[in-house]
């Protein structure tokens, strides 16, 4: 069986898609479609079919697939006239940009018996993919706090993400793939959120927010990102995982991750009278661990990659097994956006449920 695949939107993640999916066998791309007819010049294909216009791209009779990857607010007509002309569909993330969107790309959907998924490839990032083998491994015990920090330095969106109007910003472009890691990750229903979301400087969207999750099972997700954070140190501008539990902790730097896995030999109830001397006065609750105290170990090795979110996909067209991101969990991820949004907005916690 060979997926006859489009690329709607041929601007950098068209591209960089039409590169990815040229690495299977199973997948034939076969249509491009561009507004703009210069973006689709260098494309790679030999004897591709380019379009202008989105309706004459769906009409192509040879294409059962269609990946869109246009701007946040076209996402729903797109999905919408995808469905109708029979195409199965993999929508960029944000899928849409509220729930009622896609009560209404779900419709189409099912009306049209087609096939509905998002791009949300960042669940096979190796410094995700690490956190999550130590979090299913339940050696750090019961986890009660984990930290999914994001932080560059440049400031500035590119494209249209800078404008409002097409579902620009950080929290469309970077902060539901970060969200999506955590729900996917922690095994209960978000219960509150609470966040802050700021335009440091850039003028119509969000550049930084922190946003804290509160689960049922009382876990606790702290996601944070900035795109204007100036330092001099390595590591600085990249991602950073902590995962904390009641027998051990767990830090990850980088995308390319380094760092360790963190457990007691002894653990104190009670520490006594002893003081220590630190640079911050003395002190008994934070001085440094005695020798042979504190035991390391490295991280799990992980075998991951964004291609095996379309060799999911494949094995899903097959029939072999299910698609890995599944619209249900997209809606889950899509009403926390909602709140996240809300609690910025209000500066109140918002309860789910």
């Amino acid at each position: 069986m060979t997926i006859k695949m489009g690329i709607l939107g041929f601007g950098f993640m068209g591209h960089e898609l039409e590169t990815l999916l040229s690495t299977f066998e199973e997948i034939e791309l076969v249509a491009l479609c561009d507004i703009e007819p210069e973006q689709m010049a260098d494309a790679k294909t030999p004897g591709i079919a380019k379009y202008e216009h989105m309706d004459d791209f769906f009409g192509h009779p040879g294409m059962d697939t269609v990946i869109i990857a246009i701007p946040n607010h076209l996402h729903k007509d797109a999905v919408i006239k995808a469905a109708q002309a029979g195409k199965h569909i993999i929508c960029e993330k944000p899928v849409a940009l509220n729930l009622q969107e896609l009560d209404e790309m779900e419709k189409a959907v099912q009306e049209a018996g087609v096939k509905f998924t998002v791009h949300h490839q960042r669940r096979f990032d190796p410094d995700y993919r690490t956190a999550k083998a130590i979090f299913d491994s339940q050696e750090l015990g019961d986890i009660y706090t984990i930290q999914s920090m994001t932080y560059g330095f440049n400031g500035n969106m590119h494209d249209w993400h800078v404008y409002k109007k097409f579902g620009g910003g950080m929290l469309y472009d970077w902060g539901v793939h970060l969200i999506d890691q955590v729900l996917w990750m922690v095994p209960s229903p978000v219960k509150t959120v609470y966040a802050d979301i700021r335009n440091v400087i850039n003028k119509e969207v969000d550049d930084y927010f922190k946003i804290i999750l509160r689960f049922e099972n009382n876990m606790v997700a702290e996601v944070e990102l900035g795109t204007y954070f100036l330092a001099d140190k390595p590591k600085w501008f990249e991602r950073h995982w902590f995962l904390g539990g009641n027998k051990g902790s767990a830090y990850i730097d980088g995308f390319k991750p380094t760092g360790k896995i963190c457990t007691t030999s002894a653990l104190l109830e009670n520490v006594g009278d002893k003081r220590t001397m630190t640079a911050a006065g003395p002190t008994r609750s934070f001085g440094p661990p005695p020798p042979g105290r504190l035991i390391t170990k490295d991280l799990p090795e992980v075998n991951t990659n964004h291609r095996m979110y379309f060799e999911n996909f494949v094995r899903a067209m097959q029939g072999k097994e299910d698609l890995l991101v599944t619209i249900p969990e997209v809606r889950t991820t899509l009403a926390v956006m909602e709140a996240v949004f809300k609690s910025g907005e209000t500066g109140q916690v918002i309860t789910l449920g």
